[in-house]
């Protein structure tokens, strides 16, 4: 029944995609920005990563077919560009930064993953019904974005139940909302637009 789904295919593309512009490319400009002592790119790369551990909580949330992933994984995908733009000093610190290939390869990445996040953005909105129907593991339609999760289960954590993969995965859900509260309310408040403290 899932073959018949029309856009299944587009989702695996989708999670192909993710995992090559959210976590391969990233991990290389982190490591290479390091070695080069790139500062400005090295905390703002940090700063993504904290904002895109949304996306793995929603892998194990639909793990467990949670409907509350769909949630999660649509303000994963709004939260990320927000992380990549939002610090006007780190903007304006890359902006200044000499030219070169890590530069010209970060600003490339960043554009790439802000259009990718928008697209993903919008074609994710339809599917949002999923964290609100009953029974959703039974609906084609949503069930259809759980494959490529149970798929990573199966790789990575064979022995492991669903459900306890899922109850790590609302953990981890409950420390991430907690910490973004933190931010926004008090932090934010604060420090502004600035990523260093004041």
């Amino acid at each position: 029944m899932q073959n018949n789904v029309w856009f299944r295919q587009l989702v695996w593309i989708d999670y192909r995609l993710a995992v090559l512009f959210l976590m391969i490319i990233p991990i290389i400009l982190l490591i290479w920005a390091y070695a080069q002592q790139a500062e400005g790119i090295q905390r703002l790369l940090m700063i993504y990563w904290r904002a895109s551990s949304l996306l793995a909580i929603t892998i194990y949330l639909m793990i467990a077919q949670y409907p509350v992933s769909f949630i999660s994984g649509l303000i994963g995908q709004i939260i990320i560009p927000i992380s990549l733009w939002f610090w006007v000093d780190l903007n304006d610190e890359i902006e200044y930064q000499p030219s070169g290939l890590l530069k010209l390869s970060f600003t490339s990445w960043r554009w790439a993953v802000t259009i990718y996040s928008i697209l993903g953005t919008i074609a994710f909105v339809p599917f949002l019904g999923c964290a609100f129907a009953g029974n959703v593991s039974q609906n084609p339609t949503c069930n259809v974005w759980f494959e490529a999760p149970l798929l990573f289960k199966d790789y990575f954590h064979y022995n492991s139940k669903p459900g306890f993969l899922g109850f790590l995965g609302i953990v981890g859900l409950i420390i991430y909302v907690l910490y973004l509260s933190y931010f926004v309310l008090v932090k934010l408040g604060k420090q502004g637009r600035s990523a260093t403290p004041q």
